[in-house]
């Protein structure tokens, strides 16, 4: 299937996104790691007009709802960002074997890096209306669950299920009305 089924195109809806590491390899397992995507979904906030509406991070992939204008981009900031960061990061740590998985699965085509952190897309779904905007709310704040890392949402740390039952989160969010 082409990936044009994949596109932003009606920017005045938030927008349910999966994010997944190459080889579904465990990058967020460690707090620094995670910490460089918050960084970066605070500077998109302050800096842009980007709405993160909903989050979760689990060890090799997240999802999460955002919305603004120019959303394919925002999200191609934030997903060049955190490739840089996180290589970095696994560099500075002589982390080779993960970087050698990254190596190996960075497409032949891209020439600017010798790695491939991110699979390729982002696979945006728009949230036209509010029944798949509570269907993917719960899909996301049930993924910790579901894989039986906990046993309620709100005890996952990486996630903004914490934040809509009124308890202070890690990142800020803005909630849909």
């Amino acid at each position: 299937m082409g990936r044009s089924r994949y596109k932003i195109l009606n920017e005045d809806y938030p927008y349910f996104h999966t994010l997944t590491i190459a080889g579904w390899q465990p990058v967020f397992t460690r707090k620094e790691s995670v910490q460089i995507l918050f960084d970066s979904f605070i500077w998109l906030q302050e800096n842009t007009d980007f709405k993160l509406h909903a989050y979760v991070i689990l060890e090799n992939h997240l999802h999460f709802i955002s919305s603004a204008s120019q959303h394919s981009k925002r999200i191609q900031q934030f997903k060049s960002f955190t490739a840089k960061q996180i290589l970095d990061l696994l560099a500075q740590r002589k982390a080779t074997t993960l970087l050698k998985y990254f190596a190996y699965y960075k497409r032949k085509h891209k020439t600017e890096s010798h790695y491939q952190l991110w699979q390729e897309g982002s696979h945006p779904e728009e949230m036209s209306n509010e029944f798949m905007y509570k269907q993917r709310l719960e899909y996301i704040h049930n993924n910790p669950v579901q894989r039986g890392y906990v046993d309620l949402p709100e005890h996952w740390r990486y996630s903004s299920a914490r934040s809509y039952l009124g308890k202070e989160g890690l990142l800020p969010i803005v909630f849909l009305s």
